[in-house]
């Protein structure tokens, strides 16, 4: 027999539901832990309220309750710069209350959201081990929703060997080109030239079938968006190359290493302008940004990363840096209306 279930928007940044605030986490958290085990993957409260007061983004919750319980919890994002047909949706259900309507019922009103915003797609996500199967599969297919992209998730273990990661940065083929690296702070000098890299991330990085539009992007976006990061109390190691002729940055590399999670590093974005590949800058930066990271926060064990499975050359990248994919992701895309 179904159990009644109620759905209510929640606000994370209230201190007055802080208590459900942390429980409307815990049900994402319950699930990763379900499909990795201690090596799930999720957001801790403090980043989550981060995310929810950056202005690029309008960002909401809904919560799923049995009684006094959270049993189902969703967030909905809405980009609000750029890409203004889309919108976010990660759901998540205990699994003893599945196949009770909550998940479906989430999802529909996390679309009616989406559809009261003007937004004409929803894009959601289901992951699975590498030696699980992707449970969400069916429950997003008799939803309306088809793959748009598949996406392998990695990792690699710390500390690595030095000298094959500094015969990495010092590969011959790039005389041009030197890599800079920092630990928190974003020079200044930086801002103008990775806002314009941020902005290619939308372009030149492999999206396969998502509906994802060019982004825009400007030093104010980064800096806001590098302080917000700062706030939930993430490290950040950064990389970049420079172009010596012309003084510019051509391509970078990031690491994040949540405050809850100070073994494990989060791979952000990486990428080399178009016109500056052939050069093994990839692997250039994504070895001297370890090294960075195992010099600054020597406590970090892994460093996990998530890459479009069509990503041929950056894969490549990463098992020569020494990554092993250890899970999947699907990213499911839906046309409202």
């Amino acid at each position: 027999m179904s159990e009644a279930f109620e759905l209510r928007p929640l606000d994370p940044l209230d201190d007055s539901l802080r208590a459900d605030a942390q429980a409307w986490v815990e049900v994402h958290c319950a699930v990763q832990r379900e499909l990795f085990g201690q090596k799930g993957s999720a957001w801790t409260l403090p980043e989550i309220q981060a995310m929810f007061r950056k202005v690029d983004t309008k960002r909401m919750a809904l919560a799923a309750w049995v009684g006094d319980r959270i049993v189902g919890a969703v967030s909905i994002m809405l980009p609000m710069l750029d890409n203004h047909t889309l919108a976010l949706l990660f759901p998540a259900v205990l699994s003893e209350h599945r196949h009770q309507g909550v998940g479906s019922a989430l999802v529909r009103a996390a679309e009616e959201v989406a559809a009261q915003h003007d937004r004409s797609t929803t894009v959601s996500e289901t992951e699975w081990a590498a030696e699980g199967a992707d449970i969400g599969e069916s429950f997003a297919q008799h939803r309306g929703y088809v793959v748009a992209q598949t996406v392998l998730r990695s990792e690699m273990a710390l500390p690595a060997e030095r000298p094959s990661l500094q015969s990495l940065v010092d590969a011959p083929g790039a005389p041009d080109h030197l890599i800079e690296s920092v630990v928190d702070d974003l020079p200044e000098s930086w801002l103008e030239d990775r806002a314009l890299l941020q902005q290619r991330m939308s372009t030149d990085a492999p999206h396969d079938d998502m509906d994802w539009r060019e982004e825009s992007w400007d030093a104010d976006r980064l800096r806001a968006e590098h302080a917000a990061t700062r706030s939930a109390g993430r490290r950040v190691i950064e990389s970049v190359a420079r172009h010596v002729p012309s003084g510019r940055l051509v391509g970078f590399t990031r690491i994040e290493v949540s405050a809850e999670q100070p073994g494990l590093g989060y791979q952000q974005d990486t990428l080399v302008l178009v016109e500056h590949r052939g050069h093994s800058l990839g692997a250039r930066l994504k070895a001297a940004n370890v090294l960075a990271l195992m010099e600054a926060l020597p406590e970090v064990a892994a460093v996990r990363t998530w890459n479009a499975a069509s990503n041929d050359h950056m894969l490549a990248v990463n098992r020569a840096l020494g990554y092993h994919v250890d899970g999947y992701s699907r990213l499911w895309q839906k046309r409202l209306g």
